[in-house]
């Protein structure tokens, strides 16, 4: 009788565990990704993966986890910032970033049903434009705290900035667009969920 209790525990609470521990080991890894990705595009202005990696988070663990993400990641490469520490600007690049994360955990919720493999392009078009419009809100956002942390006109703080948010907006649909389905696919698998029809083509 005690073989077969734990036979059963171990069918249940055991499956259930590794699963835990993969989400987790995902995160960690996302985690590390975006601060270790920052660092080693810093000569690059304005291109960056991490707005990517925090939205995916997002899509696959929820919105309050995807946010989470985004808030981790700026608590500490924020106060370590290579281009310098600006309290005003780093809560606004906090919490602007924050909102990739629970974007996407709204969207994954909403597409929950939807087959990847039958709908690729129209998702790949969904996701660039969402891209495209969270990072226009951001670099609104940090621009304008930008501008009234420094006492410049927000006016030519948002004119002398466009060459910059451009490079940002069109790197980051283009991410978004070509590269979120591959890697939430391959996540799922993964993790081993099925939420998203990742096994049925």
């Amino acid at each position: 009788m005690r073989v077969v209790q734990q036979d059963l525990y171990s069918r249940i609470i055991y499956p259930a565990t590794m699963l835990e521990s993969k989400k987790i080991c995902v995160i960690a890894i996302i985690v590390a990704l975006c601060i270790g990705s920052n660092y080693a595009l810093v000569s690059i202005p304005n291109f960056k993966v991490m707005d990517f990696f925090v939205f995916i988070s997002g899509f696959i663990f929820g919105p309050l986890v995807g946010a989470s993400i985004g808030i981790l990641i700026w608590l500490i490469y924020g106060v370590m910032n290579p281009y310098g520490f600006v309290p005003q600007v780093w809560l606004a690049t906090m919490f602007s970033e924050s909102i990739y994360g629970l974007v996407g955990g709204i969207i994954g919720r909403r597409t929950a049903a939807v087959n990847f493999y039958n709908n690729r392009f129209g998702l790949s078009f969904l996701l660039g434009i969402t891209g495209f419009f969270l990072t226009l809100f951001y670099d609104l956002a940090t621009n304008i705290v930008y501008a009234l942390a420094f006492n410049i006109p927000i006016g030519i703080a948002l004119i002398t900035g466009v060459p910059f948010a451009l490079v940002h907006e069109l790197s980051n649909t283009v991410l978004f667009g070509t590269c979120s389905i591959p890697l939430i696919i391959t996540l799922e698998k993964f993790i081993g969920g099925e939420r998203f029809g990742v096994f049925k083509k």
